[in-house]
């Protein structure tokens, strides 16, 4: 019952996708580079764990995944964008709007390809609304936006770059580590006051969704008219 109607829902099958195949990449890529576990079931258990942790914004870790091979870090930091499925408490973009930018990406390329067709975005056999799909873009790229501009503040403090770029993904995602100085075994204490203050913006903006804190720092939202 309702596991088959989980099956049914497309975010559920993207977000487990997006799960099993990180689980195997890293896994593999652990494995066969050599040096990190003695054996497999290890490397599958470490893997599954922060894979786990990461998309879903838990922000635990068993292992310290800063010491992991360049490929296994950079997709814990892609992990870091996608986030946890729409409805939940997780944070960061969310695999229902990924999804949906996938799909507008793939609509656009198939109007260039055949341009008097008639392409739409489904989620769930359900048509999404232009509107809908423009807000979710939107949401996209302001996202994208704060992270650019709150790293640039942040880069200030003259850190590494991915120290300064995970700590404002995972700050923004409302996940915990990064990498290298906030790794899972370091923390942000390093950082002057400007940066903290940014960061903890970063969290609150993220925790409370990004387009309601923008509305905020509009004229129109304060005018009377």
């Amino acid at each position: 019952g309702k596991i088959r109607q989980a099956l049914r829902s497309d975010e559920f099958r993207f977000f487990m996708g997006v799960v099993i195949v990180s689980i195997v990449l890293i896994t593999c890529n652990l494995w066969f580079t050599g040096g990190y576990f003695t054996s497999l079931g290890d490397t599958i258990r470490a893997a599954a764990f922060q894979v786990s942790t990461i998309i879903s914004t838990t922000g635990f870790s068993s292992v310290d995944f800063d010491l992991w091979p360049e490929f296994s870090r950079f997709l814990i930091v892609i992990l870091m964008f996608i986030g946890a499925c729409a409805g939940s408490t997780g944070g960061a973009l969310k695999c229902s709007r990924v999804l949906v930018v996938f799909k507008c990406i793939r609509r656009e390329i198939n109007q260039v390809i055949h341009p008097r067709s008639v392409n739409v975005v489904k989620l769930d056999g359900k048509v999404l609304p232009e509107d809908t799909l423009r807000s979710i873009l939107i949401f996209f790229a302001a996202y994208i936006l704060v992270v650019l501009t709150a790293g640039l503040v942040v880069a200030l403090d003259n850190f590494s770059f991915g120290t300064t770029f995970t700590a404002v993904v995972s700050c923004i995602g409302n996940i915990g580590p990064g990498l290298e100085m906030v790794g899972p075994m370091g923390n942000y204490s390093a950082f002057s006051l400007l940066s903290k203050l940014v960061l903890t913006l970063c969290m609150i903006v993220g925790r409370l969704e990004l387009l309601p804190i923008l509305v905020l720092f509009s004229k129109r939202a304060w005018s009377r008219s």
